[in-house]
């Protein structure tokens, strides 16, 4: 499915909407477009309205801090990026924050904060 303003198809797992591919043929997160699905509710891969649960996909160190950098996902979406990168680990919740960094941050990069936790 080819977005207004996105000069590709997304493909929730091949193409997801709010990465694109890095010099290195790495997936980079654009930060723009993370802070649109925030903002806008939208899912990270299919650029689709987001329901519940609401699905996070990140690696250990994210899992533990409850700090997700990866915008929110639909539950299969989640699980398709997840079965692409084996480091990534899928969180549901019902409600999460959108947390953006302060000028004494380190890291710059805004993060999702889940508040909600589902099992399972």
């Amino acid at each position: 499915m080819m977005l207004r303003g996105l000069s590709r198809d997304v493909d929730p797992v091949s193409a997801p909407f709010a990465w694109e591919t890095g010099p290195d043929g790495r997936r980079e997160l654009v930060g723009p477009r993370v802070t649109q699905c925030a903002l806008s509710r939208i899912c990270g891969a299919c650029a689709e309205s987001l329901g519940r649960p609401i699905a996070f996909v990140g690696d250990d160190l994210e899992v533990a801090r409850n700090a997700f950098h990866a915008p929110p996902l639909h539950e299969a979406c989640a699980e398709g990026l997840a079965a692409a990168e084996p480091s990534w680990r899928v969180v549901r919740t019902a409600a999460f924050e959108f947390v953006r960094p302060t000028k004494d941050d380190l890291d710059r990069r805004p993060t999702f904060q889940p508040s909600a936790l589902i099992d399972g």
